[in-house]
């Protein structure tokens, strides 16, 4: 996702964007590629693994001795990895929408598919929010335009960053600036998030 042009581009169009680019190292996330295994830990941590601080996803799935989650494996995940936690009736129900989805669309090439198309489908499964959707275009296709508006460190970050008013049309204001960056906006989007590790830092 990182190239040098990219971020030229940004610091560019951004000199807040320009500071943070000049001042943490980029550090890259190894996709899984795995639309349903990401799905799975969306619903389950209410955030992708990839992000998540709480590892309970991940503790999970040592429970159930799998290493990624399957349409084949998906009941060993649901008898061994879940059983010593309290998920909502929800969630359960969310969590087997996914696998049913799966039973009828097996042979969906997501990789192949258009962001519209993505959205399309995963929209489809009942309890698959536009959120869930942004974080599996952003960190498992890698896609290059993400702007997930609705996250709530995004929102947080950007708010502080660039003195939005979190009272006044939030989202209008944070998309207005998301235009300005052009066509790396994920790129972008991964740096402000770095940012909120970086500044945690003791």
């Amino acid at each position: 996702m990182k190239n040098d042009n990219a971020l030229k581009e940004l610091s560019n169009a951004d000199p807040i964007l320009a500071r943070i680019i000049g001042t943490i190292e980029w550090s890259e996330i190894p996709s899984t590629h795995n639309v349903f295994h990401d799905l799975i830990s969306c619903v389950v941590e209410q955030q992708i693994h990839y992000r998540s601080t709480k590892k309970i996803f991940k503790k999970m799935l040592s429970n159930s001795n799998l290493e990624f989650i399957t349409p084949i494996n998906f009941s060993d995940f649901i008898e061994k990895g879940i059983a010593n936690y309290k998920l909502s009736t929800s969630k359960y129900e969310t969590l087997n929408n996914v696998a049913e989805f799966w039973s009828i669309h097996p042979n969906l090439n997501w990789q192949q598919l258009t962001d519209e198309e993505v959205r399309n489908s995963l929209s489809k499964i009942k309890g698959i929010g536009s959120w869930t959707i942004d974080m599996i275009l952003l960190y498992t296709l890698e896609r290059l335009t993400i702007f997930p508006v609705d996250d709530f460190h995004l929102k947080e970050i950007m708010v502080q960053l660039y003195g939005l008013n979190p009272n006044n049309k939030l989202k209008k204001q944070m998309l207005i600036i998301a235009e300005s960056w052009g066509m790396p906006t994920s790129l972008a989007v991964r740096y402000l998030l770095a940012w909120k590790s970086y500044t945690k830092k003791p």
